[in-house]
């Protein structure tokens, strides 16, 4: 519950029990009045769909407590094939980095 104005949103799984439908319109909605309000909302979602992902401004990705990415949602596909990952044509953003990710940890940890 929020009261009062606020400019700032900490939101963890909001999706957990949604379908992709309603998250999206949560998001979208989240989106507008971030847009609106000049406010920030951080949130964290896990394997979102590709059309709630690129609702994202910015995103920040974490890997056993490290930021592995932060910055805009549009130049992180730039940032992983730079590093040696690229994007099979047909993967979702969200999906490609949760497994780039996923392998560059169980890689590290053999």
């Amino acid at each position: 519950m929020i009261v009062g104005p606020t400019k700032t949103l900490f939101m963890d799984e909001i999706s957990t029990g949604l379908d992709s439908s309603t998250t999206f319109q949560i998001v979208k909605c989240l989106q507008q009045i971030v847009h609106l309000t000049e406010a920030t909302v951080l949130m964290s979602l896990l394997q979102p769909a590709p059309e709630t992902f690129d609702l994202s401004d910015d995103i920040i990705l974490l890997s056993e407590g490290q930021i592995v990415y932060q910055g805009p949602q549009e130049n992180v596909i730039e940032f992983f094939e730079s590093c040696g990952f690229k994007c099979p044509e047909r993967k979702g953003t969200a999906d490609f980095l949760q497994e780039s990710l996923t392998t560059t940890i169980n890689t590290d940890n053999k």
